[in-house]
Parts: structure tokens; sequence; C-alpha cells
């Protein structure tokens, strides 16, 4: 596995077009307010959208722009102040950070988690296997584990999230692995998440959106049409899926192997579903927006079964969760 992206080198090279280009957008957005609030505004009400989706949007990605350049700022004061490599500190300005952030997208899209189950991630000691539906989950899953709960979480995300400066910077000082789908060699990125996983006790816990991208139609149809070539029987088994995507339990199965004394929490949300793309963020924004939740449950280490088991018991799980939301979508609850 190449370590490149943790280099001197690597993190100079991406975090200068990353920083460089966020703090020119925060300082666009708000020079040019008086110009794109009012026309936004304008083209929304000649659209005949009413809640003027485009607007809210584009306060959000203010807001977002403002509180990633403080954040950033912050990050250089824990540097000169000899805190840089403090996990705590650090960990303590990614709560500051998903907890501002989910202010200003409830004051900006009227977006408002409701938590359901949170106590069970509170103690942590688990591993949290999570369904993925839009650009919003890290955000709202950190929002959770770091700020509303407490606990330190340990993050698989995908590599390119790294261009995002907040996750590079705090991410790369906290422990979390940051995957190369691409990787060569899949067995080097297991034994990282095996590792990253044996620190997980009490008060952490590690965390990984199982699907491994977001869910749609087409690729929950072509993740079917795959485990078919494969795999016929697990194909048929989940053909049911309907909102949620088939797991892909190489990544979780390697965080529980590395943590052999953690439970293992269930965690799925709605509201967030269609919010993927642009034309999905401004077809949502413009209607009245469905309950969003996000709901846990905990399963005792010793109802998950080990070694091939487990593959086979997180299908029922996803398809039990499946059933989940698409109840809760069906009725709007």
């Amino acid at each position: 596995m190449s370590e490149a992206y943790r280099s001197v080198g690597g993190r100079l090279k991406r975090r200068s077009m990353s920083i460089g280009g966020l703090f020119l957008t925060t300082v666009l957005l708000t020079v040019l307010l008086p110009l794109w609030l009012p026309v936004t505004l304008v083209a929304d009400v000649v659209r005949g959208r009413r809640r003027v989706p485009m607007a809210r949007l584009l306060g959000f990605g203010f807001c977002y722009a403002w509180v990633e350049s403080v954040a950033v700022m912050r990050t250089c004061w824990l540097w000169i102040t000899g805190r840089g490599s403090n996990v705590a500190a650090n960990y303590e300005l990614m709560g500051w950070w998903a907890g501002i952030l989910m202010r200003s997208l409830r004051a900006t899209t009227g977006i408002a988690p409701q938590i359901e189950g949170l106590d069970a991630i509170e103690r942590g000691n688990a591993i949290m296997l999570s369904r993925h539906a839009s650009l919003a989950d890290s955000l709202v899953s950190g929002w959770v584990t770091r700020t509303v709960a407490g606990v330190q979480p340990r993050y698989v995300l995908k590599r390119e999230l790294l261009f995002d400066p907040c996750l590079d910077i705090v991410g790369l000082r906290t422990p979390n692995h940051f995957i190369d789908r691409a990787a060569v060699d899949g067995d080097l990125e297991l034994d990282a998440l095996r590792d990253l996983a044996s620190g997980v006790g009490p008060g952490v816990i590690s965390v990984i959106f199982a699907e491994g991208t977001r869910a749609n139609d087409r690729k929950r149809a072509r993740a079917l049409e795959k485990i078919a070539e494969r795999d016929p029987q697990r194909a048929e088994k989940l053909g049911g899926l309907r909102r949620l995507l088939p797991p892909r339990p190489a990544g979780s199965t390697a965080l529980i192997e590395g943590a052999p004394g953690a439970d293992v929490v269930l965690a799925w949300h709605t509201g967030f579903d269609g919010l993927d793309t642009f034309g999905g963020m401004i077809s949502k924004l413009s209607k009245p927006l469905p309950p969003v939740r996000f709901v846990m449950r905990r399963v005792p280490r010793s109802e998950v079964p080990e070694g091939d088991g487990f593959a086979a018991w997180l299908d029922d799980q996803w398809l039990r969760m499946d059933a989940e939301v698409d109840e809760a979508l069906t009725a709007g609850v």
C-alpha cells in the first residue's frame, strides 16, 4: 500500500492546492455576497421555487467555507503551540467543526437530525457499520459520534476525501485510515484496518460505511449484477434490497477481527437520500423536508458470528436495515 499521501511531500503538495483553493473560495464568496445572494434568490423565485433552494444551498456553502477556513487556522495554531500531534486537542477541534457545521446546516437548509439509540455508542468499545446515502454522511456521523456522544471515532474513509483540508489535517493527526479503493494489494489495506480497530476500547469506536459508496438505484443494480457473477445465491438473497446497497464484507470483517472484544453498532439514517448530487439537493430542498433520523442499534459481540459466518450475518442485518429504512421513508417518519 502506498503511504505517499502521509509523506511530508505528499501533504504539502495536496494542501497547497486544497487550502489555497479553500481560502480563495472563502474570499470570493464573501466579497461577492451582495451579488450571488440576490441573483440566486431571484433565480429561485423566477423558477417558481418558493423555498429558494439554490440560495439556501449556497448559503450553506458560504458557512462551510468560513468554518473550514477558521478550522484550518486553528490547526495551524495547534501546530504553532506545539500541540499539532496532541490527539485529544485535535478530537476537540473535530467536535467543534462538526457542531458548527451542523448548526449551519440547520440554519440554512432546515435539516435537523433526530438521534435515536445514542446509548449504543456512548460507552465506546464498538465497531459502527453505517449505511451511506449522501455527501452529508461523514459530517452527520462525525457530529453524532464526537460532538453529541463524546466518543473518539476512528474512521475508514475513501482517500479522495483528503482534498477536504480539515479532513486531511485533523484526519491524519487522529487515528483514521483513508483507504485506497484502487489498491493493487488489498491485503495491506485490510491489515491497516485491523491495526486501526486494535485501538478500539472504552470511549473509542471505529466507523465504516459498509456499502463502500453512496447508494442509488443504478449502483444497487450494478452491485447485484457483479455479485451474481460470483455468488448467485447471495445475489438472490440480497435481490430484495430497495434502499441500501449490498454490504462489502471485507472491510467490516477486518475491523471486527482487529477488535475481538468490541460490540457491533448498526446505524442507518433517513432524510439524506437524493442529496448525493447538486440537482438532487436542489430538488430535495425545493420541497418540505421529510424527518431526518439517525438510528443506532448495538449488538453484543456474543451475538456476532466469527469467521465465515460473519458475512452472512452482515447480509441479514443489512436486509433488516433496508426494511426499516424503507418503512420509515414510505411512512414519511
